[in-house]
């Protein structure tokens, strides 16, 4: 047996997903199942599964279904992003080997290259000179340029009418959900592209050649381009420079876009309680959109402001 520990729940496995010694075996058998040479173990940012890095490589270990979430999708999902990434000449790890080791639990595996360089933590971007904030947007913009285009189906994911996905709006007042849920059904969103889903700075790489790089697919859909927008805009807190970078020639109707985005995205109700305002403050859809008007519009007045001097 190669690993040993228990696990019959999700607070087990989060007891043990960053622990070598319980892996330490379970990495050994995969490396020589994939001819790959081993080296010494080592954790790496942690997330919802366990992932390490060995020598030249990044392992991502899926959480068995005995946790209670079965990570078949996020398997599923990852290995056709990596795949297509590849294949477009997005900037992502490149995928080396996949499968399955039978064990105590089943295991899903992904192998990737290991690129030396910094995670781009959020607020190391905001602490950016304006001037650096623009030329990361323009370079993000260019990544996500080639990555939000249509695709074929992958995973089955409705993010638009999935009631199953809307849990993170369950603290607003129920006149809002319910507007919302009225909204989402009669509202025209557009085509449906490829996105990231969740463009945030844990999950984009300064490689070491000064390449940005894109890493973690796991939550990726099929979604209106405004899914992807959305997000990276509330998650540099509407950043005058990074917007005045990202949407350099795109900037028509940005707050309504960034409004519908929020609606539809899996994580939007929380992009909201962290950066738009207090849920329980919101009746109205309309309310929503006023907000966002008004920070686009201080955003575009601040870069203005910094034009002119």
């Amino acid at each position: 047996m190669l690993f040993k520990e228990q696990i019959a729940n999700w607070d087990d496995w989060g007891k043990v997903y960053q622990s070598i010694p319980a892996f330490q075996l379970l990495v050994e058998h995969t490396f020589a199942k994939e001819n790959l040479p081993m080296a010494e173990i080592q954790n790496l940012e942690p997330g919802t599964n366990a992932v390490f890095r060995v020598g030249d490589y990044v392992i991502k270990i899926f959480a068995p279904a005995e946790s209670g979430m079965d990570q078949t999708l996020d398997l599923q999902t990852e290995l056709f992003a990596i795949k297509r990434a590849n294949v477009l000449g997005v900037s992502a790890p490149k995928m080396l080997a996949h499968g399955f080791v039978n064990d105590k639990y089943t295991f899903a595996y992904i192998i990737m290259e290991y690129i030396e360089g910094e995670i781009m933590l959020e607020d190391d971007i905001k602490n950016m000179p304006d001037d650096e904030k623009i030329e990361f947007g323009r370079k993000l913009r260019a990544i996500t340029d080639k990555m939000n285009t249509p695709c074929e189906p992958f995973n089955g994911i409705d993010v638009i009418r999935d009631k199953g996905r809307w849990e993170r709006w369950d603290k607003f007042p129920k006149v809002f959900q319910e507007e919302r849920a009225r909204y989402l059904k009669s509202h025209d969103f557009g085509a449906l592209v490829f996105v990231h889903g969740d463009l945030n700075g844990d999950n984009m790489l300064m490689a070491s050649q000064g390449e940005l790089m894109i890493i973690d697919f796991a939550d990726s859909v099929l979604a209106p381009i405004e899914y992807e927008h959305a997000l990276i805009a509330a998650t540099f807190d509407f950043d005058p420079a990074f917007l005045r970078g990202y949407f350099e020639n795109d900037t028509d109707n940005l707050a309504e876009r960034c409004f519908h985005g929020t609606l539809i995205h899996d994580f939007g109700g929380d992009i909201v309680a962290e950066r738009i305002g207090n849920p329980e403050e919101f009746s109205s859809l309309a309310q929503l959109k006023a907000k966002f008007s008004a920070m686009i519009e201080e955003a575009f007045m601040c870069e203005y402001s910094h034009d002119d001097n």
